[in-house]
């Protein structure tokens, strides 16, 4: 049950309707809003610091791991081992018109159209955001990137529909889909920019980076 509920959070991610920290939004760059998951490693920084890198207007909060039944853990992948008061932070991203989001579950899923275990709730029209995941396990996605995303775009015209890229070639960061800027915009931006319902760019995670200075190059 777990396991199906991480694969299918990244998608629906982080349940946008409800779970919105925050309505005001940074200054868009030329490529939409440019947003990051961050808590995914203790040496990424505060998320205080994420906010005042200027980079992101969004920032994802990443997981609330274990929820329902009165029982709820936020992973934050050692950043809570120091007695980190994330609440504060929020409130300062927060006064920088930076939207504040909470991913449910951890990430999952991959850029393949339709996606049997969210499809369903999409269908609704509810939701704000839907973040397409274009790196991982999924080879024949990823050979298509735009294909992939476009797909995504016109079945939820209503929605804002964002490209999720991973910051860095590692494998630690994914097994497979990594594109530098250079090729991200070139294969994929340039097209997709124009569409009506374009947001912007998801960026997994703040940890990679901030060491690859990913986000700068776009």
């Amino acid at each position: 049950m777990a396991f199906h509920l991480r694969q299918a959070c990244f998608l629906l991610l982080v349940a946008l309707l409800s779970l919105q920290l925050t309505s005001g939004l940074a200054a868009a760059t030329g490529r939409g809003d440019i947003g990051v998951y961050w808590g995914r490693n203790k040496y990424e920084g505060t998320l205080r610091e994420a906010c005042d890198t200027g980079l992101y207007n969004t920032v994802m909060i990443s997981f609330l791991s274990a929820f329902g039944h009165g029982k709820y853990t936020l992973d934050l992948s050692g950043h809570s081992e120091t007695g980190y008061d994330i609440g504060n932070d929020i409130k300062h991203c927060q006064s920088k018109k930076i939207l504040v989001l909470l991913s449910i579950g951890g990430q999952g899923g991959e850029c393949g159209f339709p996606d049997q275990r969210l499809e369903k709730a999409l269908d609704t029209g509810l939701f704000d955001r839907v973040h397409v995941k274009l790196f991982g396990e999924d080879r024949k996605c990823m050979a298509t990137p735009r294909e992939s995303w476009e797909k995504w775009s016109a079945a939820y015209p209503r929605s804002k529909v964002f490209v999720g890229v991973v910051a860095s070639p590692d494998t630690a960061a994914a097994p497979a889909g990594y594109l530098s800027p250079r090729e991200l915009y070139y294969r994929v931006l340039q097209f997709v920019m124009k569409r009506r319902n374009y947001g912007g760019i998801v960026i997994w995670n703040r940890y990679f980076d901030k060491n690859t200075h990913f986000s700068s190059a776009l």
